[in-house]
C-alpha cells in the first residue's frame, strides 16, 4: 500500500515566524525551528538582497500528526493574503476545537459561522485568524 501525505504550505509576507509562533502556542505544538533565506548557501549570480536575510525560507509544525510547512515570500514575489488557503482542523475533542477555535479569532474575524453543532459535526466554526488565514475546525 502506497500512503501519500497532503500537507498545506503556507506563505506570509514577511510575518512567517511571527504567525508560526502563534500556531504552535494555539495547538500546543513543539517549538518550530527557522531556516532564513540568509541561511542558504551564497550564490553568486543571485546576490541576496539585505530584506531578505531574516525572512522564513521554511519552516513546519506537526500538528497531530500532520505536517503544515510555512515561508516567507521572497522580497519583491507577489504576495496575496489567504489567496485560495483553508486549512482544517480535525478533533474528536470537542472542548480543544472551542479552545483552538476562540484562540484563533483573537485578533481576526468569524467567517462563514461562528463555532456551532451542525448538521454534519458536532461542532464546528470556520475563523480568519490575525493573519489572513481560513481555519475550520471540526468534531
Amino acid at each position: 500500500m502506497i500512503v501519500i501525505a497532503i500537507n498545506a504550505y503556507v506563505t506570509f509576507n514577511g510575518n512567517c515566524r511571527q504567525a508560526v509562533k502563534f500556531y504552535a502556542d494555539v495547538f500546543n505544538v513543539e517549538k518550530p525551528e527557522f531556516m532564513t533565506f540568509g541561511q542558504a548557501p551564497p550564490n553568486p549570480e543571485y546576490p541576496l538582497p539585505e530584506e531578505a536575510h531574516d525572512r522564513i525560507m521554511h519552516t513546519r509544525l506537526t500538528i497531530n500528526d500532520d505536517v503544515i510547512m510555512f515561508s516567507d515570500t521572497f522580497p519583491g514575489s507577489p504576495y496575496v493574503v489567504g489567496n485560495n488557503v483553508s486549512l482544517v482542523y480535525v478533533s474528536k475533542d470537542e472542548q480543544e476545537l472551542r479552545t483552538i477555535f476562540h484562540k484563533l479569532k483573537q485578533g481576526g474575524h468569524i467567517t462563514m459561522m461562528d463555532i456551532q453543532e451542525t448538521f454534519w459535526s458536532k461542532c464546528y466554526g470556520s475563523v480568519k485568524d490575525q493573519f489572513g488565514i481560513e481555519w475550520q475546525v471540526s468534531h
